[in-house]
């Protein structure tokens, strides 16, 4: 059959990457939107549009069956799961055929076959594909450490623990199953030998229904945080011949054994002896798909479309591949501060547009963050001739783009494309376990002499708010007088900034001489060569760069070649209103309270590190953390609770000989 319309049920980017292929093919598109999402990209770019009521996932897009009416109401004769949500569902995959309409996806058994890891595993054994030897927790020893804890349905790191003690194998079992119960309905958990720097390598497959499975080459996944994947590329560099082949072959026979059609991904670990071991198979379209598109010059989703219409693949060998592609998660989280996801206000997204380049997003500038969904704002892909020239174009793109708005991971995605050991594919899923520090360092990633500096930032913005202040229209400003002290324009002039998220402050001084132009007070070998309210030129030693400024509110962006920063506009004078109680937790991020502490209550003695409060958010759950030893004097949070960023949550008077921790940690994600 031919489809003609075409719902997909998913939000955000993956539903706008499938509207561009329905698009080129003259196929009508429809959207779904919860409430939280009501002028989302993904509805004003679909024809159509229906609302699921509500706003959590569990209400709107994990609603199979409002889906399906959604589907049917709109005269949809297809409907495309995208990634996530409901796109492993085999009972929402029955129930899409069930109501006549056309499945984009694998068949209900094979997702059924694939759904347990635990089964799954047990299948690829009588295929013939390598595997990591189980491990029964109940009678593991020493010698079985580490061991991973993962759940056996679902993905995205949730439910997945790593023991290094065998103490702690009992607790960490039991809240291995408790998220997983939590993300995916199913608490089962099972225990494998954790491989250290190991390589994450999936090959991805795409198969018709008359027995014709594509390899499409291998991808390196291994940069990684929390187990969820961070920057991807194909092909997976530094393989062996022999060991793509198996790989291929493994993947091909994997996809054989399920009776697989459509598009897959067969997910492997690779040991740094070389050794490849099954992790899992992802019955449905990857977030990481554009780079083996790029490199094969294909288009899965066109390839989906025409493998659900009944047609067989164009050949019985994929094409050739050719170049080398690079993809870079850009998410609204912030890695210094345990990757905390950031929501608010998207005031710029702009990505330099060029050949080889391609942008993925769900988002424009403009646009807001809300808390209930996955972070993730898009996804830039690099493609180039060679490994080393779709690295650079991919890391230059990443750092002349402007973004405004919430913190990102983007000064982190550009060091790391440029750390020596990923220039040199040293990769493993160790990497950030080891480099994270020196990445989110300030002015981590940049290339450009003095891009790294955010003292000269801080001064370009001062300079840029003096010119604002004489040139925007109304009565003259009257002197700001504290006591005894008074600002007088002709003297110097202080202003303060705070780096963000780093938190640095800067006092910039500053005078405006009588050409009107500002110049900084005390800066031998800084020389303004032109100012305005929107950008800023200084000669720094004899090197003159630009500085481009936009501002909202208090906060203030400073772009510059090499490096992007964020200050907020301190007041003179601190006001003391605005202190906190030492022992004060609060809210990390706008979010709802899912769970206390056992027992936990005013007058309760906790430990330090002791989890108090779980805070959900964004697809993420944090623990709030007892800062030290002592005890709880007030609880302001119960479960349930919609609470906004920081918010007080709970206060703890602390036992002065304890020695502080973090007060907030991140527990999962999806």
């Amino acid at each position: 059959m031919t489809i003609a319309t075409l719902l997909v049920a998913n939000r955000g980017e993956i539903a706008c990457r499938i509207f561009r292929t329905c698009r080129d093919l003259g196929i009508t598109t429809v959207a779904v939107y919860s409430d939280a999402d009501a002028d989302a990209l993904h509805v004003r770019e679909a024809d159509l549009a229906v609302r699921l009521p509500g706003s959590a996932p569990a209400d709107t897009y994990l609603r199979g069956d409002l889906v399906v009416a959604a589907a049917l109401a709109a005269g949809a004769d297809a409907v495309h799961p995208g990634y996530g949500f409901l796109s492993e569902n085999a009972a929402f995959a029955a129930a899409v055929q069930d109501a006549g309409l056309t499945w984009v996806g694998p068949p209900v058994k094979a997702i059924e076959l694939m759904a347990s890891k635990t089964r799954a595993k047990e299948l690829m054994a009588g295929a013939g594909v390598p595997l990591l030897a189980p491990v029964d927790p109940a009678t593991a020893g020493a010698d079985d450490l580490p061991l991973l804890l993962k759940a056996a349905s679902g993905g995205g790191g949730r439910g997945m623990r790593i023991v290094r003690e065998l103490a702690a194998l009992p607790g960490e079992l039991l809240a291995a199953a408790a998220e997983a119960a939590s993300a995916f309905g199913d608490g089962e958990v099972f225990a494998e030998p954790y491989v250290e720097r190991g390589r994450h390598v999936e090959v991805q497959v795409m198969a018709d229904a008359y027995d014709t499975v594509w390899a499409l080459g291998t991808r390196d996944c291994s940069l990684q945080r929390r187990h969820q994947k961070v920057i991807e590329e194909a092909p997976a560099p530094g393989l062996e011949d022999a060991l793509r082949t198996r790989l291929h072959d493994a993947a091909v026979a994997a996809a054989r054994a399920v009776g697989y059609r459509g598009a897959g991904t067969v997910e492997f670990l690779v040991s740094a002896e070389g050794r490849p071991y099954f992790l899992e198979m992802n019955t449905r379209l990857q977030v990481e798909h554009p780079v083996t598109e790029a490199v094969f010059g294909v288009d899965l989703v066109a390839l989906q479309l025409r493998v659900a219409e009944g047609e067989p693949l164009p050949a019985p060998v994929p094409p050739s591949a050719s170049g080398h592609a690079v993809e870079a998660r850009l998410y609204a989280e912030d890695p210094a501060r345990d990757w905390q996801p950031q929501t608010g206000a998207l005031l710029t997204l702009e990505v330099p547009d060029g050949p080889g380049l391609r942008l993925d997003t769900g988002y424009v500038g403009g646009d807001t963050i809300g808390v209930h969904y996955d972070p993730m704002l898009a996804k830039v892909i690099a493609h180039a001739p060679t490994r080393t020239e779709a690295v650079r174009l991919l890391a230059g793109a990443l750092e002349r783009a402007r973004i405004h708005g919430p913190v990102t991971n983007r000064v982190l995605l550009v060091g790391s494309l440029r750390h020596p050991d990923f220039v040199a594919a040293r990769l493993d899923t160790g990497f950030y376990d080891r480099h994270l520090a020196d990445l989110t360092t300030p002015g981590a990633g940049a290339t450009t002499p003095g891009a790294g500096d955010p003292a000269t930032a801080a001064l370009a913005a001062a300079l840029a708010e003096a010119v604002r202040a004489t040139t925007t229209p109304g009565p003259a400003p009257t002197p700001t007088r504290f006591g005894a002290w008074r600002n007088v324009p002709s003297q110097p002039q202080l202003k303060r900034y705070r780096s963000e998220p780093d938190g640095t402050e800067h006092e910039i001084a500053y005078r405006t001489p009588r050409t009107g132009i500002p110049e900084p007070y005390d800066a031998p070998g800084i020389r303004v060569l032109a100012a305005t309210p929107d950008r800023v030129t200084l000669e720094l030693d004899g090197l003159t760069r630009h500085f481009n400024l936009r501002r909202d509110r208090d906060r203030l962006y400073v772009d510059t070649a090499g490096a992007s920063y964020t200050f907020t506009a301190l007041p003179r004078f601190t006001d003391p209103a605005t202190q906190t109680d030492p022992g004060s937790l609060l809210a990390p991020m706008p979010g709802t309270v899912v769970r206390l502490a056992e027992g936990l209550a005013a007058g309760a003695a906790v430990e330090a590190g002791q989890p108090l409060i779980w805070l959900e958010a964004m697809k993420m759950e944090h623990r709030i953390l007892a800062p030290a030893s002592g005890t709880l004097t007030a609880l302001h949070a119960a479960p349930g609770d919609q609470v906004e960023v920081g918010a007080l949550l709970a206060v703890v008077q602390e036992d002065l000989d304890a020695t502080p921790v973090p007060a907030s940690v991140p527990e999962e994600t999806a």
